[in-house]
Protein backbone atom coordinates (compact mmCIF):
# COMPACT_ATOMS: atom_id res chain seq x y z
CA UNK A 1 0.00 0.00 0.00
CA UNK A 2 2.81 2.47 1.04
CA UNK A 3 4.52 1.54 -2.10
CA UNK A 4 1.70 2.41 -4.35
CA UNK A 5 1.08 5.58 -2.91
CA UNK A 6 5.28 6.73 -3.48
CA UNK A 7 4.55 5.13 -6.87
CA UNK A 8 1.44 7.67 -7.39
CA UNK A 9 2.99 10.61 -5.94
CA UNK A 10 5.92 10.08 -8.09
CA UNK A 11 4.08 9.69 -11.23
CA UNK A 12 2.23 13.21 -10.24
CA UNK A 13 5.58 14.96 -9.78
CA UNK A 14 6.12 13.66 -13.39
CA UNK A 15 2.99 14.68 -14.88
CA UNK A 16 3.63 18.18 -13.12
CA UNK A 17 6.93 18.54 -14.55
CA UNK A 18 5.93 17.52 -18.06
CA UNK A 19 3.03 19.69 -17.66
CA UNK A 20 5.39 23.05 -16.51
CA UNK A 21 7.53 22.22 -19.49
CA UNK A 22 5.00 22.13 -22.21
CA UNK A 23 3.24 25.13 -21.31
CA UNK A 24 5.56 26.74 -19.35
CA UNK A 25 4.88 30.65 -19.75
CA UNK A 26 7.73 32.19 -22.23
CA UNK A 27 9.92 34.70 -21.23
CA UNK A 28 9.94 38.24 -22.91
CA UNK A 29 13.17 39.41 -25.17
CA UNK A 30 13.11 42.82 -26.86
CA UNK A 31 14.26 40.93 -30.24
CA UNK A 32 15.03 37.40 -31.55
CA UNK A 33 17.28 36.89 -34.85
CA UNK A 34 16.57 33.36 -35.84
CA UNK A 35 17.40 31.00 -39.12
CA UNK A 36 20.44 32.26 -39.45
CA UNK A 37 24.55 30.79 -38.83
CA UNK A 38 25.95 32.67 -36.00
CA UNK A 39 29.62 32.67 -35.53
CA UNK A 40 29.89 32.99 -31.75
CA UNK A 41 33.94 33.61 -32.05
CA UNK A 42 33.46 31.46 -28.68
CA UNK A 43 35.44 28.36 -28.53
CA UNK A 44 33.20 27.10 -25.92
CA UNK A 45 30.07 27.86 -28.02
CA UNK A 46 31.02 28.77 -31.77
CA UNK A 47 27.74 28.23 -33.68
CA UNK A 48 24.24 28.57 -33.37
CA UNK A 49 20.89 29.29 -35.38
CA UNK A 50 19.45 32.14 -33.33
CA UNK A 51 19.73 35.24 -30.11
CA UNK A 52 17.35 36.36 -28.15
CA UNK A 53 18.41 40.26 -27.14
CA UNK A 54 16.88 41.92 -24.28
CA UNK A 55 18.02 45.52 -22.98
CA UNK A 56 20.61 45.79 -25.52
CA UNK A 57 22.73 42.33 -24.28
CA UNK A 58 22.77 38.85 -25.61
CA UNK A 59 19.87 36.73 -23.56
CA UNK A 60 20.35 33.35 -25.05
CA UNK A 61 21.85 31.42 -28.16
CA UNK A 62 20.53 28.44 -29.30
CA UNK A 63 18.51 26.63 -32.34
CA UNK A 64 16.11 28.80 -33.78
CA UNK A 65 13.20 26.33 -32.09
CA UNK A 66 14.43 26.67 -28.83
CA UNK A 67 15.28 30.31 -28.91
CA UNK A 68 11.57 30.60 -30.55
CA UNK A 69 9.89 28.09 -27.73
CA UNK A 70 11.76 29.67 -24.99
CA UNK A 71 11.61 33.64 -25.63
CA UNK A 72 8.46 35.88 -27.14
CA UNK A 73 9.33 39.06 -29.12
CA UNK A 74 7.63 41.36 -31.12
CA UNK A 75 10.59 41.70 -33.37
CA UNK A 76 11.79 38.73 -34.59
CA UNK A 77 14.55 38.52 -37.61
CA UNK A 78 14.60 36.07 -40.28
CA UNK A 79 18.12 35.80 -40.85
CA UNK A 80 17.00 33.57 -43.85
CA UNK A 81 20.25 31.65 -43.52
CA UNK A 82 22.80 33.93 -43.21
CA UNK A 83 26.03 34.52 -41.39
CA UNK A 84 25.87 36.84 -38.26
CA UNK A 85 29.30 37.96 -36.43
CA UNK A 86 30.21 40.32 -33.42
CA UNK A 87 30.54 43.65 -34.68
CA UNK A 88 33.64 44.23 -36.60
CA UNK A 89 35.61 46.36 -34.35
CA UNK A 90 38.69 48.38 -36.61
CA UNK A 91 41.99 49.13 -34.30
CA UNK A 92 43.52 51.56 -35.93
CA UNK A 93 41.84 54.16 -37.30
CA UNK A 94 41.35 58.11 -37.65
CA UNK A 95 37.62 59.08 -38.08
CA UNK A 96 37.47 62.87 -38.36
CA UNK A 97 40.34 62.24 -41.22
CA UNK A 98 37.48 59.47 -43.09
CA UNK A 99 34.78 62.42 -42.68
CA UNK A 100 37.53 65.27 -43.64
CA UNK A 101 38.42 63.18 -46.55
CA UNK A 102 34.43 62.94 -47.62
CA UNK A 103 34.77 66.85 -47.82
CA UNK A 104 37.58 67.01 -50.12
CA UNK A 105 39.10 65.72 -53.36
CA UNK A 106 39.77 62.40 -53.62
CA UNK A 107 42.72 61.18 -55.08
CA UNK A 108 42.87 57.87 -53.82
CA UNK A 109 44.34 55.45 -56.81
CA UNK A 110 44.96 58.32 -59.04
CA UNK A 111 46.97 56.56 -61.63
CA UNK A 112 49.61 59.91 -62.79
CA UNK A 113 49.82 63.55 -62.21
CA UNK A 114 48.02 64.52 -65.45
CA UNK A 115 44.63 62.86 -63.57
CA UNK A 116 45.50 64.62 -60.60
CA UNK A 117 45.83 68.02 -62.29
CA UNK A 118 42.64 67.49 -64.14
CA UNK A 119 41.14 66.84 -60.59
CA UNK A 120 42.26 70.13 -59.48
CA UNK A 121 41.53 71.74 -62.58
CA UNK A 122 38.31 71.33 -61.99
CA UNK A 123 37.94 72.64 -58.26
CA UNK A 124 39.79 75.52 -59.24
CA UNK A 125 36.55 75.83 -61.88
CA UNK A 126 34.46 76.33 -59.34
CA UNK A 127 35.09 79.72 -58.88
CA UNK A 128 36.46 82.52 -56.32
CA UNK A 129 35.03 81.20 -52.85
CA UNK A 130 37.59 78.70 -52.41
CA UNK A 131 40.29 79.41 -50.40
CA UNK A 132 42.77 76.43 -50.41
CA UNK A 133 42.28 73.40 -52.72
CA UNK A 134 42.68 70.39 -50.09
CA UNK A 135 43.03 66.89 -51.10
CA UNK A 136 44.29 63.12 -49.98
CA UNK A 137 45.26 60.22 -51.44
CA UNK A 138 48.36 60.56 -54.09
CA UNK A 139 50.44 57.64 -54.11
CA UNK A 140 53.44 57.90 -56.50
CA UNK A 141 54.27 54.67 -56.42
CA UNK A 142 51.11 54.00 -58.71
CA UNK A 143 52.67 56.47 -61.49
CA UNK A 144 54.93 54.94 -63.93
CA UNK A 145 57.72 57.13 -63.02
CA UNK A 146 57.48 56.87 -59.04
CA UNK A 147 58.95 60.08 -58.62
CA UNK A 148 57.93 62.78 -55.79
CA UNK A 149 55.88 65.41 -57.60
CA UNK A 150 56.64 69.34 -57.94
CA UNK A 151 55.19 72.47 -56.96
CA UNK A 152 55.69 73.16 -60.67
CA UNK A 153 52.85 70.95 -61.66
CA UNK A 154 50.59 72.15 -59.53
CA UNK A 155 51.64 75.85 -60.77
CA UNK A 156 50.28 74.72 -63.38
CA UNK A 157 46.44 74.04 -62.51
CA UNK A 158 46.23 76.75 -59.83
CA UNK A 159 48.74 79.21 -59.58
CA UNK A 160 46.56 81.94 -57.25
CA UNK A 161 44.86 79.42 -54.56
CA UNK A 162 47.01 77.41 -52.55
CA UNK A 163 47.05 73.85 -52.86
CA UNK A 164 47.55 71.50 -50.10
CA UNK A 165 47.65 67.53 -51.40
CA UNK A 166 48.17 64.76 -48.26
CA UNK A 167 49.66 61.65 -49.30
CA UNK A 168 47.52 58.52 -48.71
CA UNK A 169 49.55 57.69 -45.98
CA UNK A 170 49.06 60.93 -44.21
CA UNK A 171 53.26 61.37 -43.74
CA UNK A 172 53.33 63.44 -46.56
CA UNK A 173 51.88 66.86 -48.69
CA UNK A 174 52.76 67.89 -51.95
CA UNK A 175 51.59 72.12 -52.15
CA UNK A 176 52.25 74.58 -54.97
CA UNK A 177 54.14 78.09 -54.71
CA UNK A 178 51.29 79.77 -53.36
CA UNK A 179 50.87 77.52 -50.21
CA UNK A 180 54.72 77.55 -49.53
CA UNK A 181 54.51 81.74 -50.11
CA UNK A 182 51.34 81.74 -47.34
CA UNK A 183 53.30 79.40 -45.06
CA UNK A 184 56.29 81.35 -45.43
CA UNK A 185 58.42 78.76 -46.58
CA UNK A 186 61.64 79.88 -48.44
CA UNK A 187 64.98 78.08 -49.86
CA UNK A 188 66.24 79.09 -46.53
CA UNK A 189 63.89 77.18 -44.81
CA UNK A 190 65.81 74.65 -43.05
CA UNK A 191 64.23 70.61 -42.57
CA UNK A 192 62.42 70.68 -38.76
CA UNK A 193 63.51 67.49 -36.34
CA UNK A 194 61.84 64.35 -37.64
CA UNK A 195 60.89 65.70 -40.88
CA UNK A 196 62.46 66.44 -44.53
CA UNK A 197 61.93 68.69 -47.37
CA UNK A 198 62.01 67.34 -50.91
CA UNK A 199 64.88 69.70 -52.50
CA UNK A 200 66.21 69.92 -55.94
CA UNK A 201 69.75 69.11 -57.31
CA UNK A 202 70.60 73.31 -55.81
CA UNK A 203 68.53 72.87 -52.96
CA UNK A 204 65.20 74.29 -53.55
CA UNK A 205 62.29 73.14 -52.29
CA UNK A 206 60.65 70.53 -54.92
CA UNK A 207 56.98 71.19 -53.39
CA UNK A 208 56.69 67.66 -50.76
CA UNK A 209 57.23 67.59 -46.84
CA UNK A 210 57.31 65.20 -45.25
CA UNK A 211 56.53 63.93 -41.56
CA UNK A 212 57.51 66.74 -38.88
CA UNK A 213 58.06 69.08 -42.04
CA UNK A 214 53.96 68.90 -42.77
CA UNK A 215 54.12 70.83 -40.23
CA UNK A 216 55.60 74.14 -42.14
CA UNK A 217 52.72 74.19 -44.46
CA UNK A 218 49.56 72.69 -42.19
CA UNK A 219 50.17 76.04 -40.03
CA UNK A 220 48.72 78.41 -42.81
CA UNK A 221 46.15 76.12 -43.49
CA UNK A 222 42.66 78.01 -42.13
CA UNK A 223 41.19 75.39 -39.48
CA UNK A 224 37.43 73.70 -39.53
CA UNK A 225 35.16 75.42 -37.96
CA UNK A 226 33.38 72.79 -35.30
CA UNK A 227 30.30 72.62 -37.35
CA UNK A 228 33.06 71.65 -39.98
CA UNK A 229 34.42 69.01 -38.13
CA UNK A 230 30.89 67.41 -36.51
CA UNK A 231 29.84 67.06 -39.98
CA UNK A 232 33.02 65.04 -40.61
CA UNK A 233 32.34 62.70 -37.45
CA UNK A 234 29.08 62.07 -38.49
CA UNK A 235 30.07 61.27 -42.45
CA UNK A 236 32.54 59.32 -41.04
CA UNK A 237 29.94 57.45 -38.20
CA UNK A 238 27.47 57.15 -41.49
CA UNK A 239 30.13 55.38 -43.26
CA UNK A 240 31.38 53.12 -40.58
CA UNK A 241 27.90 51.77 -39.85
CA UNK A 242 27.35 50.55 -43.43
CA UNK A 243 30.53 48.19 -43.69
CA UNK A 244 29.73 46.84 -40.58
CA UNK A 245 31.88 48.36 -38.10
CA UNK A 246 30.27 49.19 -34.36
CA UNK A 247 33.42 50.64 -32.88
CA UNK A 248 36.79 52.23 -34.23
CA UNK A 249 40.01 52.70 -31.81
CA UNK A 250 40.72 56.46 -32.80
CA UNK A 251 44.54 56.98 -32.82
CA UNK A 252 44.80 60.08 -32.19
CA UNK A 253 42.12 62.82 -31.00
CA UNK A 254 42.48 65.94 -29.54
CA UNK A 255 39.90 67.72 -26.85
CA UNK A 256 38.03 69.50 -29.42
CA UNK A 257 37.35 66.40 -30.92
CA UNK A 258 36.57 64.27 -27.62
CA UNK A 259 33.78 67.04 -27.31
CA UNK A 260 32.61 66.39 -30.63
CA UNK A 261 32.05 62.98 -29.69
CA UNK A 262 30.65 64.13 -26.12
CA UNK A 263 28.09 66.40 -27.62
CA UNK A 264 26.48 63.78 -29.99
CA UNK A 265 26.33 61.16 -27.07
CA UNK A 266 24.53 63.81 -25.14
CA UNK A 267 22.51 64.89 -28.22
CA UNK A 268 21.90 61.24 -29.11
CA UNK A 269 23.45 61.28 -32.55
CA UNK A 270 26.20 58.88 -32.01
CA UNK A 271 25.06 54.88 -32.94
CA UNK A 272 28.51 53.77 -32.39
CA UNK A 273 31.75 53.51 -29.87
CA UNK A 274 34.83 55.05 -30.26
CA UNK A 275 38.14 54.13 -28.19
CA UNK A 276 40.22 57.02 -28.33
CA UNK A 277 43.87 57.29 -27.73
CA UNK A 278 45.15 61.03 -27.31
CA UNK A 279 47.10 62.83 -29.98
CA UNK A 280 50.90 62.91 -28.29
CA UNK A 281 51.89 65.11 -25.83
CA UNK A 282 50.55 68.13 -25.56
CA UNK A 283 47.41 70.65 -24.33
CA UNK A 284 45.38 66.78 -24.61
CA UNK A 285 47.61 65.12 -22.57
CA UNK A 286 48.32 67.10 -20.45
CA UNK A 287 44.29 67.45 -19.11
CA UNK A 288 44.05 63.85 -19.17
CA UNK A 289 46.96 63.60 -17.03
CA UNK A 290 44.97 65.67 -13.81
CA UNK A 291 41.44 63.82 -14.80
CA UNK A 292 42.84 60.17 -15.84
CA UNK A 293 40.90 57.83 -18.06
CA UNK A 294 37.21 57.76 -19.14
CA UNK A 295 36.15 54.42 -19.35
CA UNK A 296 32.66 54.85 -20.15
CA UNK A 297 30.12 53.20 -18.19
CA UNK A 298 27.71 52.07 -18.55
CA UNK A 299 27.03 51.77 -22.26
CA UNK A 300 30.88 52.55 -23.17
CA UNK A 301 30.13 54.94 -26.50
CA UNK A 302 32.99 56.74 -25.28
CA UNK A 303 36.11 55.53 -24.07
CA UNK A 304 39.64 57.46 -23.32
CA UNK A 305 42.50 55.05 -22.45
CA UNK A 306 45.12 55.21 -24.17
CA UNK A 307 47.99 57.87 -25.77
CA UNK A 308 49.35 57.58 -29.19
CA UNK A 309 52.84 58.18 -29.99
CA UNK A 310 54.65 58.31 -33.58
CA UNK A 311 58.63 56.68 -33.32
CA UNK A 312 58.91 56.88 -37.07
CA UNK A 313 57.52 58.10 -40.52
CA UNK A 314 55.87 55.74 -43.39
CA UNK A 315 57.24 53.24 -45.56
CA UNK A 316 55.86 55.25 -49.05
CA UNK A 317 57.22 58.41 -48.20
CA UNK A 318 60.60 56.75 -47.35
CA UNK A 319 60.17 57.87 -43.99
CA UNK A 320 59.72 55.04 -41.75
CA UNK A 321 63.26 54.22 -39.84
CA UNK A 322 64.92 51.19 -41.20
CA UNK A 323 68.43 49.56 -39.51
CA UNK A 324 69.73 49.71 -43.39
CA UNK A 325 69.66 52.28 -45.31
CA UNK A 326 66.34 51.67 -47.82
CA UNK A 327 66.90 49.30 -50.99
CA UNK A 328 65.91 52.21 -53.24
CA UNK A 329 67.83 55.23 -51.67
CA UNK A 330 71.55 54.29 -50.35
CA UNK A 331 71.68 56.59 -47.64
CA UNK A 332 68.56 57.08 -46.53
CA UNK A 333 67.32 55.05 -43.45
CA UNK A 334 64.36 57.08 -42.81
CA UNK A 335 63.28 59.31 -39.81
CA UNK A 336 62.82 58.70 -36.10
CA UNK A 337 60.27 61.18 -35.06
CA UNK A 338 61.14 60.88 -31.09
CA UNK A 339 64.07 59.48 -29.43
CA UNK A 340 64.51 56.28 -27.43
CA UNK A 341 64.35 58.09 -23.79
CA UNK A 342 61.59 60.30 -24.07
CA UNK A 343 59.51 57.34 -25.39
CA UNK A 344 60.40 55.46 -22.51
CA UNK A 345 59.75 58.92 -20.50
CA UNK A 346 56.15 59.35 -21.77
CA UNK A 347 55.50 55.28 -21.55
CA UNK A 348 56.74 56.27 -18.17
CA UNK A 349 54.09 58.77 -17.27
CA UNK A 350 50.79 56.68 -19.00
CA UNK A 351 51.58 54.04 -17.07
CA UNK A 352 51.78 56.39 -13.81
CA UNK A 353 48.33 57.60 -14.75
CA UNK A 354 46.43 54.48 -15.89
CA UNK A 355 46.82 54.94 -19.92
CA UNK A 356 47.84 52.28 -22.22
CA UNK A 357 50.26 53.62 -25.03
CA UNK A 358 49.80 53.24 -28.77
CA UNK A 359 52.94 53.85 -30.57
CA UNK A 360 53.47 54.25 -34.86
CA UNK A 361 56.00 52.34 -35.42
CA UNK A 362 56.95 50.98 -39.29
CA UNK A 363 60.19 50.43 -40.12
CA UNK A 364 62.41 47.58 -38.35
CA UNK A 365 64.69 50.52 -36.17
CA UNK A 366 61.43 52.33 -35.51
CA UNK A 367 60.00 49.10 -33.57
CA UNK A 368 63.30 48.28 -32.23
CA UNK A 369 63.21 51.60 -30.45
CA UNK A 370 59.80 50.56 -28.94
CA UNK A 371 59.94 47.62 -27.78
CA UNK A 372 63.20 48.76 -26.00
CA UNK A 373 61.34 51.88 -25.02
CA UNK A 374 58.29 50.13 -23.75
CA UNK A 375 60.58 46.96 -22.22
CA UNK A 376 62.85 49.29 -20.20
CA UNK A 377 59.40 51.49 -18.99
CA UNK A 378 57.87 47.99 -17.67
CA UNK A 379 61.14 46.75 -15.56
CA UNK A 380 61.78 50.51 -13.97
CA UNK A 381 58.19 50.41 -13.39
CA UNK A 382 58.02 46.82 -12.06
CA UNK A 383 55.24 46.43 -14.45
CA UNK A 384 54.54 42.87 -16.19
CA UNK A 385 53.48 44.19 -19.60
CA UNK A 386 50.93 42.20 -20.55
CA UNK A 387 48.61 43.51 -17.97
CA UNK A 388 48.78 47.41 -19.35
CA UNK A 389 48.73 45.95 -23.15
CA UNK A 390 50.90 48.34 -24.89
CA UNK A 391 50.77 48.79 -28.31
CA UNK A 392 52.72 48.88 -31.63
CA UNK A 393 50.81 49.99 -34.24
CA UNK A 394 51.52 49.09 -37.46
CA UNK A 395 54.40 46.75 -36.83
CA UNK A 396 55.54 46.14 -40.77
CA UNK A 397 58.42 45.83 -41.05
CA UNK A 398 60.71 43.78 -37.81
CA UNK A 399 63.84 42.00 -37.66
CA UNK A 400 62.99 38.36 -37.19
CA UNK A 401 64.60 38.26 -33.43
CA UNK A 402 61.97 41.72 -32.81
CA UNK A 403 59.29 39.25 -33.30
CA UNK A 404 59.04 36.84 -30.54
CA UNK A 405 59.80 39.70 -28.60
CA UNK A 406 56.48 41.19 -29.05
CA UNK A 407 54.85 38.19 -26.97
CA UNK A 408 57.16 37.37 -24.50
CA UNK A 409 56.78 41.65 -23.40
CA UNK A 410 52.99 41.34 -23.10
CA UNK A 411 53.28 44.10 -26.54
CA UNK A 412 50.22 43.76 -28.43
CA UNK A 413 51.19 44.66 -32.61
CA UNK A 414 48.52 46.39 -33.70
CA UNK A 415 48.27 45.56 -37.74
CA UNK A 416 46.28 46.55 -41.27
CA UNK A 417 46.29 43.77 -43.39
CA UNK A 418 45.24 45.97 -46.19
CA UNK A 419 48.47 47.78 -45.72
CA UNK A 420 50.28 45.11 -47.10
CA UNK A 421 47.89 44.17 -50.50
CA UNK A 422 48.42 47.88 -50.67
CA UNK A 423 52.30 47.98 -50.58
CA UNK A 424 53.01 45.09 -52.02
CA UNK A 425 53.82 46.36 -55.59
CA UNK A 426 56.80 48.30 -54.25
CA UNK A 427 57.68 47.06 -50.62
CA UNK A 428 60.28 44.76 -52.15
CA UNK A 429 61.80 48.31 -53.81
CA UNK A 430 62.20 49.98 -50.77
CA UNK A 431 63.32 47.15 -48.12
CA UNK A 432 64.98 44.19 -50.76
CA UNK A 433 63.95 41.15 -50.64
CA UNK A 434 65.66 40.14 -47.42
CA UNK A 435 63.79 42.35 -45.33
CA UNK A 436 61.04 41.43 -46.75
CA UNK A 437 60.83 37.93 -44.43
CA UNK A 438 59.74 40.65 -41.90
CA UNK A 439 57.85 42.33 -43.65
CA UNK A 440 53.52 42.00 -42.68
CA UNK A 441 54.38 39.19 -40.97
CA UNK A 442 51.35 37.87 -39.37
CA UNK A 443 52.18 34.14 -39.06
CA UNK A 444 55.33 34.80 -37.55
CA UNK A 445 53.54 36.90 -35.34
CA UNK A 446 50.50 34.52 -34.48
CA UNK A 447 53.24 31.58 -33.77
CA UNK A 448 55.43 33.26 -31.88
CA UNK A 449 52.50 34.11 -29.40
CA UNK A 450 50.82 37.29 -30.33
CA UNK A 451 46.94 38.31 -30.96
CA UNK A 452 46.61 41.12 -34.06
CA UNK A 453 44.44 43.36 -33.46
CA UNK A 454 42.97 44.20 -36.97
CA UNK A 455 42.55 47.81 -38.16
CA UNK A 456 42.75 49.65 -42.20
CA UNK A 457 44.24 52.54 -40.70
CA UNK A 458 40.89 54.44 -42.93
CA UNK A 459 41.38 56.78 -44.62
CA UNK A 460 44.70 55.62 -46.02
CA UNK A 461 42.62 52.64 -46.72
CA UNK A 462 38.69 51.67 -47.34
CA UNK A 463 37.02 51.74 -43.95
CA UNK A 464 35.73 48.29 -45.07
CA UNK A 465 36.95 45.51 -43.20
CA UNK A 466 35.90 42.90 -45.56
CA UNK A 467 38.58 44.30 -47.58
CA UNK A 468 40.74 43.68 -44.27
CA UNK A 469 39.44 40.29 -43.76
CA UNK A 470 40.47 39.14 -47.99
CA UNK A 471 43.53 40.81 -47.56
CA UNK A 472 44.23 38.78 -44.47
CA UNK A 473 43.38 35.13 -45.64
CA UNK A 474 44.83 36.03 -49.21
CA UNK A 475 47.27 38.42 -49.26
CA UNK A 476 46.46 39.26 -52.41
CA UNK A 477 44.55 42.26 -54.47
CA UNK A 478 41.26 42.26 -55.36
CA UNK A 479 41.97 41.31 -58.97
CA UNK A 480 43.31 37.81 -57.28
CA UNK A 481 47.48 39.01 -57.99
CA UNK A 482 49.51 37.81 -57.08
CA UNK A 483 48.99 33.98 -57.59
CA UNK A 484 48.99 32.33 -54.40
CA UNK A 485 49.36 35.26 -52.43
CA UNK A 486 52.12 37.71 -51.79
CA UNK A 487 54.34 35.52 -48.85
CA UNK A 488 51.33 33.52 -48.85
CA UNK A 489 53.20 31.79 -45.85
CA UNK A 490 52.68 34.51 -43.60
CA UNK A 491 49.08 34.52 -44.25
CA UNK A 492 46.17 34.51 -41.58
CA UNK A 493 43.46 31.65 -41.15
CA UNK A 494 39.81 32.60 -41.96
CA UNK A 495 39.38 32.32 -38.07
CA UNK A 496 41.81 34.29 -37.19
CA UNK A 497 41.48 37.26 -39.43
CA UNK A 498 38.13 37.05 -37.62
CA UNK A 499 39.17 37.24 -34.51
CA UNK A 500 41.29 40.16 -35.42
CA UNK A 501 38.59 42.35 -36.40
CA UNK A 502 36.72 40.99 -33.20
CA UNK A 503 37.61 39.50 -29.95
CA UNK A 504 41.52 40.42 -30.42
CA UNK A 505 40.65 44.43 -31.65
CA UNK A 506 38.17 43.69 -27.92
CA UNK A 507 40.87 42.35 -25.97
CA UNK A 508 43.63 45.39 -27.40
CA UNK A 509 41.28 47.98 -25.73
CA UNK A 510 40.42 46.03 -22.31
CA UNK A 511 36.95 45.33 -23.76
CA UNK A 512 37.17 41.62 -23.94
CA UNK A 513 34.48 41.39 -21.33
CA UNK A 514 31.62 42.96 -22.94
CA UNK A 515 32.12 42.85 -26.60
CA UNK A 516 34.25 40.94 -29.36
CA UNK A 517 32.58 37.66 -29.44
CA UNK A 518 28.63 36.37 -29.34
CA UNK A 519 28.23 35.26 -25.38
CA UNK A 520 25.51 35.52 -23.17
CA UNK A 521 25.48 38.54 -21.23
CA UNK A 522 28.00 39.90 -23.57
CA UNK A 523 26.36 43.47 -25.71
CA UNK A 524 24.41 43.19 -28.67
CA UNK A 525 26.60 44.60 -31.40
CA UNK A 526 26.58 42.52 -33.78
CA UNK A 527 26.13 42.58 -38.11
CA UNK A 528 24.94 40.06 -40.46
CA UNK A 529 26.14 39.93 -43.92
CA UNK A 530 24.97 38.80 -47.59
CA UNK A 531 27.21 36.44 -47.80
CA UNK A 532 29.00 33.77 -45.36
CA UNK A 533 32.47 35.08 -45.34
CA UNK A 534 33.64 31.48 -43.31
CA UNK A 535 32.83 29.61 -46.62
CA UNK A 536 32.57 31.48 -50.21
CA UNK A 537 35.31 31.04 -52.24
CA UNK A 538 37.44 33.97 -50.98
CA UNK A 539 37.25 36.35 -54.42
CA UNK A 540 33.52 36.89 -53.19
CA UNK A 541 34.50 38.11 -50.04
CA UNK A 542 35.27 42.01 -51.29
CA UNK A 543 31.19 41.94 -53.19
CA UNK A 544 30.20 40.62 -49.65
CA UNK A 545 27.78 43.38 -48.30
CA UNK A 546 26.36 44.32 -44.88
CA UNK A 547 22.52 43.66 -44.47
CA UNK A 548 22.58 45.06 -41.06
CA UNK A 549 24.64 46.73 -38.34
CA UNK A 550 23.45 46.61 -34.61
CA UNK A 551 24.58 47.99 -31.79
CA UNK A 552 23.19 47.40 -28.27
CA UNK A 553 20.01 45.50 -30.12
CA UNK A 554 19.23 48.52 -32.02
CA UNK A 555 19.17 48.13 -36.01
CA UNK A 556 21.34 51.12 -36.42
CA UNK A 557 22.13 50.20 -40.60
CA UNK A 558 20.28 47.94 -42.90
CA UNK A 559 20.49 47.42 -46.56
CA UNK A 560 17.12 46.45 -47.04
CA UNK A 561 17.76 42.84 -47.80
CA UNK A 562 17.10 41.69 -44.37
CA UNK A 563 13.98 43.70 -43.74
CA UNK A 564 14.25 44.58 -39.82
CA UNK A 565 10.84 44.34 -37.51
CA UNK A 566 8.74 47.34 -36.92
CA UNK A 567 8.10 48.35 -32.76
Amino acid sequence: MKRNVLVGIAALILFAVLVFLLWRPKKDASMLLVNGVIYSVNAAAPSAEAIAIEKGRILALGSSDDILSSYASQQIIDLQGKGVYPGFIDAHAHVEGLGASLLILDLTAAPSVEEIQRRVRERVAIGDAISWIRGRGWDQNLWQNKLFPTKSMLDSVTKDIPAYLVRVDGHAVWVNSKAMELAGVTNATADPEGGRIERDEVGNPTGVFVDRAVGLIASALPPPSDQERMRAVELAIRACLKVGLTEVHDMGVDLEGIEIYRTLIREKRFPFRVYVAIDGIGETWDHFQKTGPELGEPDSRLIIRALKLYADGALGSRGAALIEPYADDPGNRGLTLIRQDSLQEAAAEALAHGFQVCTHAIGDRGNHIVLNAYENAFQHGNIKGADVRFRVEHAQVVTPDDIPRFSFLGIIPSMQPTHCTSDMYWAGDRIGREREKGAYAWRSFIKSGSIIPGGSDFPVESPNPLLGFYAAITRQDVHGWPKGGWHAEERMTREEALEAFTSWAAYASFQEKTKGTLEVGKLADLIVLSNDIMKVEPNLIPETVVDITMIEGEVVYSSGAVVPPTQ
